[in-house]
């Protein structure tokens, strides 16, 4: 169930925690206790304390076997079997952190949360929910824990958004000094990348031996290695499992330095490694995109709002703005001074309804779907919207250059996405580094994570 298993929080409206990486969903365990029996009827262990929190074997185990089920047609782009069970587990710790954290801070997931994001994965799969649940089950996975799983995730986003939310702010000059820079690239750029991490406060023997690693993996990449399967051998980020796929993004949301060696390079080349505050990484260059003028279309229209209230009930509403659609078409009635007089909005009521310029989805998917169909001076039947039943008329069409406006917005963001990024990433080394694991079973510790050794009793 290779693609379910792949599940892309971006795609998700209310998920953007790594703007640039695929969030794994790895099917755990149902939550047991010490001294359980794992699914073979052998006594389950412990693996790793987090903080409060254990991973058992059984959760190890199920999570491996997800990844080596997504690379069932390519097993050799895995790693050893002990560098892909250490991969797995810090995954697994990680998300614990974070979900840790995040009931700290009282962030929580309602079920209809994790109902969207189900039907984001069965969309994804062009699937019904049933027909997911089905597939989940069919893998031999629980439905309930493959929900926690996504409900995780959720709240890990949420915790990302909470961490960013204060300490990312983009203003007005940033943007303009990003457009006016000699250094500023447009376009966007697939990458892939390779990330060897340093300690939050390694000396100078963390950075050799992470050196010495990106060495090995540049090795490895030169004598015709997969760069997908270096990734996951060699890269610590958490999407190496996913090959290191950091998907597209605009050129000027990479920092500079990286940016600077990947405008080098052609699609399919790779850079050496470059060094960076958290350590080194290797970027690939998959392909690139060129920018285009932004011309959309944009409408004028205006509308009359009716408001359901605890005076008026929702039938009452609806017959109101059929009576008005009907004085307007069949009697002639001025639909501005109807705007004026019966509207509920309170943002064009005013101006007689008028809702200006405005492209196609601005007000929504009810008056998106309407707006197209209407002809110009034509008015809608009344529209049932969330706020209420409208009664619409399209005014006009144009086409507009916002190629301006657009590249200000993608400025804006690229610099909000970086900034974000590397708060985040700062975030989860402390995290990691000042968090109470105690990786149980000796193979499973990596052997140049001191951090790991040193919380060991």
């Amino acid at each position: 169930m290779k693609q379910i298993l792949s599940y892309s929080l971006l795609a998700a409206s209310l998920l953007a925690a790594m703007p640039s990486a695929h969030a794994q969903l790895m099917p755990s365990a149902q939550p047991t206790v010490a001294g359980a029996t794992a699914g073979n009827g052998s006594l389950d262990r412990i693996v790793a304390v987090v903080e409060e929190d254990v991973i058992l074997q059984s959760e190890l185990d199920e999570a491996i076997n997800a990844i080596v089920r997504q690379y069932a047609s390519n097993p050799g782009q895995l790693p050893p079997k002990d560098v892909l069970a250490r991969q797995v587990l810090d995954r697994l710790v990680l998300m614990k952190l974070q979900v840790q954290r995040a009931n700290d801070q009282n962030i929580h997931v309602s079920d209809q949360d994790i109902d969207q994001a189900a039907g984001n994965v069965a969309q994804q799969n062009k699937m019904s929910l049933d027909q997911l649940r089905g597939a989940v089950e069919q893998d031999g996975y629980s439905y309930a824990a493959f929900r926690q799983q996504l409900s995780d995730q959720i709240i890990a986003q949420k915790l990302h958004e909470s961490v960013v939310r204060d300490q990312v702010t983009v203003t007005d000059a940033e943007v303009n000094n990003l457009l006016a820079s000699p250094s500023y690239k447009a376009g966007e750029v697939h990458l892939a990348h390779i990330a060897i991490s340093t300690p939050a406060n390694g000396g100078a023997s963390d950075i050799a031996a992470a050196q010495a690693k990106a060495d090995e993996a540049m090795k490895a990449i030169k004598g015709g290695m997969d760069f997908n399967a270096a990734a996951i051998r060699f890269s610590d980020a958490p999407d190496a499992l996913d090959g290191g796929d950091l998907g597209w993004r605009r050129l000027d949301e990479v920092p500079p330095a990286f940016a600077d060696a990947v405008g080098g390079l052609k699609p399919g080349e790779t850079t050496g490694a470059l060094r960076g505050p958290t350590g080194f990484h290797i970027l690939k260059l998959v392909d690139t995109r060129a920018p285009g003028r932004q011309i959309v279309t944009e409408y004028h229209a205006r509308q009359i709002l009716i408001k359901p209230s605890e005076i008026v009930t929702p039938e009452q509403a609806e017959k109101k703005a059929q009576d008005l659609y009907t004085r307007i078409v069949d009697k002639k009635e001025d639909f501005s001074k109807l705007a004026k007089d019966e509207s509920k909005d309170n943002t064009t009521a005013n101006n007689g309804g008028d809702m200006g310029w405005f492209a196609k989805d601005a007000w929504g998917q009810a008056i998106a779907t309407q707006i197209e169909q209407l002809k110009d001076n034509e008015v809608s039947h009344p529209i049932q919207t969330d706020a209420g039943w409208i009664v619409l008329q399209r005014l006009g069409t144009r086409q507009s250059d916002l190629t301006d406006q657009l590249q200000r917005d993608q400025a804006r963001q690229a610099i909000g996405n970086r900034k974000a990024d590397e708060a985040y990433e700062n975030y989860l080394r402390e995290l990691r580094s000042t968090s109470f694991v105690d990786i149980r079973v000796p193979e499973l510790k990596d052997p140049d994570d001191k951090q790991a050794s040193a919380s060991t009793p």
